[in-house]
C-alpha cells in the first residue's frame, strides 16, 4: 500500500527519524507524569473528583487539557495552561506596551527575549495557580478539608508548602518539554502537549457512549453509526478548514544575465496562499484559556451574590447558550487579532518588491500592503465565524441528538479542532523533510521517486 512505502520512507531519513523518536519520547515523559500524585495525597479519595472529570462538562475540559492530571492531583495538575495564559497576556500587552512592540520588530534577538517574558510570567501564574487548586481539590471530590485527602499522618502545612513548588516546577518541565519538541522533534510542541492529553480521553468517553446507546436502548448501533458520520464529515469540514487558501497572483520580471530585470517582460507567474484561518488553532486555545474564568470569577463574589451565582450558573455550563455565545465571539476576536500580529502583510509587500514580483494591477510597496491587507480581512470574517460554528457545535450535538456530554465534545469544539490542526501541522513537517529528500509526501500521491538516501 501506498501509506505503507511512504511510512517506510520516513525512517529512511535518519534526522526524521531522530526528531519523530524524540517527539515521542517527550511526550511519553509528559504523559507518565500526569499519572504520578502529589506526594501525601491518598488517591482513592479523589474518587468523585474522577468521576465528575469523567462525565463531560468544564471539568472534562480542564482534565482534558492537563492530560488526565487534574483529576489524579498529579505533579502535571497544571498542565501547560499557565504557559498559554501567559502567552496571551504578553501578546495582548504587545499592543500597548512599546517595549514590547520594539521587541518584536527586532526579530529573532527579540522574539528570544519576548519568550524569556513570557516563561518568567508562567512562574508567576503558577504561584498563584498552584495553591488555588489545592485549595480547590476537596470540594471537588466531596471532601470538607485538604486534611481528610490526605494520607494519616501528612502535615498540612507541607504539604502545601511541597506541592506547590513541585506544581510550579511540573509546569515548568512540561512548557520544556513543549520547547524542546518544537526546537528538535516534530511539530508545534505545547499543541501537541495538549492534543495528546485530549485524545488520551476519546476512547473512554466513546465507549461511555456506545454502552449507553446499546444498554439504555436510546437508538442502538442506528445512532452510533449516525454519530460516527456526523463527526467523520466535522472531521472533513475542519480539515478544510485549516487548509482552505485564497491563491493572490504574482507576477514575477524576468531576470537579465546581469542581474538586473527586463522592463515591460514579465517573467514566471505563482500564486500568494492566504490561509482562510491563518491563525491556525491558536484562537481556540486562547478563547477555552480565558472561559474558564467567569467561573472563578463568580465564586470570588461568594454565592450570596446574584451576579456571582449567575455567572457560576451560567459558565459552568459548557453547553450553555451564554457559554457559547461568549466563547464564539472571543473565537472571532482573538481569530482577528492574532492573524493581524502573525500575516505580516507590510512585510510581505516589501519582500515582494525586493524580488522583482507584484499583483497584476496593484503598484508595489504601500499599496500592495493594502491591498493583501483588505483580502486578509475579507477571508478572515467568513473563515473566523466558521471556526467558531465549529468551535460550539458540540453543544448542538449534545442538546439535538442526546450524544452524551463526553463524546459530544469530540465533535467540534476545541477538542477537534486541535487534533485536526496539530495533526495536519505536524504531517506538513514531515511532509516538507520527504519532498526535501525527492520522496512521495505523506499530504501527495503519485510514484515514488528515487534520491539517494539520507
Amino acid at each position: 500500500m501506498k501509506i505503507i512505502e511512504t511510512l517506510k520512507n520516513v525512517w529512511k531519513i535518519t534526522e526524521l527519524k531522530d526528531r519523530i523518536i524524540l517527539t515521542l519520547g517527550l511526550l511519553l515523559v509528559y504523559r507518565f507524569g500526569a499519572q504520578v500524585v502529589l506526594p501525601g495525597v491518598d488517591f482513592p479519595k479523589l474518587s468523585e473528583l474522577q468521576s465528575s472529570a469523567a462525565e463531560g462538562g468544564l471539568l472534562w475540559l480542564i482534565n482534558a487539557f492537563t492530560g488526565g492530571g487534574f483529576s489524579k492531583a498529579s505533579v502535571f495538575a497544571l498542565g501547560i495552561m499557565p504557559y498559554i495564559s501567559a502567552s496571551i497576556v504578553v501578546q495582548l500587552m504587545g499592543i500597548a506596551i512599546p517595549y514590547l512592540q520594539k521587541l518584536q520588530k527586532e526579530g529573532a534577538s527579540g522574539q528570544k527575549k519576548i519568550t524569556q517574558i513570557t516563561r518568567w510570567l508562567t512562574i508567576g501564574i503558577c504561584l498563584v495557580q498552584a495553591p488555588a487548586y489545592l485549595g480547590t481539590i476537596p470540594s471537588l471530590s466531596g471532601l470538607q478539608s485538604i486534611n481528610q485527602m490526605l494520607i494519616p499522618g501528612f502535615s498540612e502545612n507541607v504539604f502545601y508548602f511541597s506541592s506547590v513548588i513541585i506544581l510550579v516546577t511540573g509546569c515548568v518541565f512540561a512548557m520544556w518539554l513543549g520547547e524542546k519538541i518544537t526546537d528538535k522533534g516534530i511539530g508545534n510542541g505545547i499543541s501537541l502537549l495538549i492534543m495528546v492529553g485530549i485524545i488520551a480521553t476519546l476512547p473512554q468517553s466513546f465507549a461511555q457512549n456506545m454502552f449507553s446507546r446499546l444498554e439504555g436502548g436510546n437508538g442502538g448501533f442506528m445512532m452510533i453509526l449516525i454519530e460516527l458520520v456526523i463527526w467523520f464529515l466535522i472531521i472533513l469540514g475542519s480539515v478544510f478548514l485549516v487548509m482552505a487558501v485564497r491563491k493572490i497572483a504574482v507576477q514575477y520580471a524576468r531576470r537579465t544575465a546581469s542581474g538586473g530585470y527586463e522592463k515591460n517582460v514579465f517573467g514566471s507567474r505563482q500564486f500568494l496562499p492566504l490561509k482562510l484561518n491563518a491563525s491556525g488553532v491558536m484562537p481556540i486555545i486562547f478563547a477555552q484559556a480565558i472561559m474558564f474564568a467567569p467561573a472563578y470569577i463568580g465564586k470570588l463574589f461568594g454565592p450570596e451574590s446574584g451576579v456571582g451565582q449567575w455567572m457560576q450558573t451560567n459558565f459552568q455550563d459548557i453547553f450553555g447558550f451564554w457559554y457559547n455565545l461568549v466563547f464564539a465571539l472571543l473565537i472571532i476576536i482573538f481569530t482577528y487579532f492574532y492573524t493581524a500580529i502573525t500575516v505580516p502583510t507590510n512585510k510581505m509587500a516589501d519582500d515582494l518588491k525586493r524580488s522583482g514580483g507584484f499583483i497584476p494591477g496593484i503598484r508595489p510597496g504601500t499599496e500592495t500592503a493594502e491591498y493583501l491587507d483588505k483580502i486578509m480581512s475579507q477571508i478572515t470574517l467568513p473563515g473566523s465565524i466558521f471556526l467558531a460554528l465549529v468551535a460550539i457545535f458540540p453543544a448542538f450535538v449534545y442538546q439535538l441528538v442526546g450524544v452524551q456530554q463526553g463524546w459530544a465534545l469530540f465533535f467540534g469544539g476545541t477538542s477537534l479542532l486541535i487534533m485536526v490542526g496539530v495533526a495536519i501541522d505536524t504531517m506538513q513537517q514531515i511532509n516538507s523533510y520527504l519532498l526535501n529528500k525527492h520522496y512521495d509526501g505523506l499530504m501527495k500521491t503519485g510514484k515514488n521517486r528515487k534520491s539517494v538516501t539520507a
